[in-house]
């Protein structure tokens, strides 16, 4: 008798087991991929760069497209990195037509550059910026990273009003940075190293005559461009030596691009700065005025300005009359107008300025 053995059927359990087990497997595989949101950040590294393709991984399906349209910085990221560096992604398109991801890393250079930037300002290194455009205030420029900043008149050193400089290429150093309001301050003359303003200045001296032309004004002074063989530095005239006169306000005389001669100072050698002065080309007319004001001599002035250290008269053209607050009662009150008579205490011939003390007609108690 023989037996027939049969093989045994696979339980429906088995096949059940197995089929679960397989989508776990799917699921569990499925799972392991990110997917993406509009505006996330994530953590790539880069699988290709080229100039026609970047491309990154960052742990989706597929990989994901770098999208940069702006050549410049397209340039920087080929020149600073490189397959296999991890980068920083914002995600622009969780997925395009094609199925890749979309994504830039226009942040992550940013970080890179203000950080290159913060080291510049730091150590104050002399960088090129190209000129890109005229304002009334200055000059926007950018740098070679394609960062673009300000460059005001007030640092700048040019020797023609309205010079075109649009498109030239000038050394500056960061005067100002401030990331979160996207502002960068430059200048020029600050990039000028100390062993250069020494060697620029050392053929001049003190009560030279020299010419140079108004590059800006300001309510106290006017900054000029002095030409020293191919370099430039910079002059300044104060207000109070641009004129044996009293000046009041220099942009009614000057303007930029005007050109000038004046005489040479000193040398402030810390703002690397030329001091200058106008009015010294000529004798001071009221030295021989000044004079005559001895002390204890009786004088009659119009009361011109009241200040918190004292009041100021007009004694003659060219001359003025200053009361100390110490010296006037506290029952004594002025006003601007009127005329008022006093005693020459000392003269201050520098500011054209004579000390009085006034005249009262009696003594107030407690008068020092």
């Amino acid at each position: 008798m023989t037996l027939k053995t049969q093989s045994p059927k696979p339980k429906a359990q088995n096949s059940k087991t197995k089929a679960t087990s397989m989508a776990d497997l799917m699921k569990s595989v499925t799972s392991n991929f990110v997917s993406p949101k509009k505006g996330e950040n994530l953590q790539a590294t880069i699988t290709k760069l080229t100039s026609s393709e970047i491309l990154v991984d960052i742990g989706a399906k597929t990989e994901a497209v770098v999208l940069e349209k702006d050549k410049r910085l397209l340039r920087n990221l080929l020149s600073s990195l490189k397959v296999g560096d991890k980068v920083t992604v914002s995600v622009l398109n969780p997925e395009s037509d094609f199925g890749n991801p979309v994504v830039s890393l226009r942040r992550f250079t940013e970080d890179i550059l203000w950080t290159k930037l913060n080291e510049f300002l730091k150590n104050k290194e002399v960088l090129d910026v190209t000129v890109a455009e005229a304002t009334r205030g200055g000059f926007l420029v950018t740098t070679k990273d394609g960062v673009s900043g300000f460059l005001p008149n007030s640092h700048t050193l040019f020797l023609e009003s309205g010079q075109n400089l649009v498109g030239q290429t000038l050394k500056v150093v960061i005067l100002e940075l401030n990331k979160s309001l996207h502002k960068i301050i430059f200048s020029q003359k600050a990039a000028m190293a100390d062993e250069d303003f020494e060697k620029a200045i050392k053929d001049l001296k003190p009560e030279q005559k020299i010419d140079s032309i108004v590059s800006n004004i300001a309510p106290f002074g006017l900054f000029t461009s002095i030409q020293i063989g191919d370099k430039y530095i910079e002059g300044f005239v104060h207000i109070s030596e641009v004129s044996w006169e009293k000046t009041e306000n220099i942009a009614n005389d000057y303007k930029s691009g005007d050109k000038i001669t004046a005489v040479i100072t000193g040398f402030d050698k810390e703002a690397k700065r030329v001091n200058l002065s106008i009015k010294r080309l000529a004798a001071d007319p009221f030295s021989e005025k000044l004079k005559t004001y001895i002390p204890d001599r009786k004088v009659t002035g119009t009361m011109s300005k009241i200040l918190s250290s004292g009041v100021l008269l007009d004694l003659e053209e060219g001359i003025e009359g200053f009361i100390r607050k110490e010296k006037i009662p506290p029952t004594v009150t002025f006003k601007i107008g009127s005329s008022l008579e006093a005693t020459v205490s000392e003269v201050d011939s520098k500011k054209h300025r004579v000390v009085l003390v006034p005249v009262l007609k009696e003594k107030p108690i407690g008068y020092r």
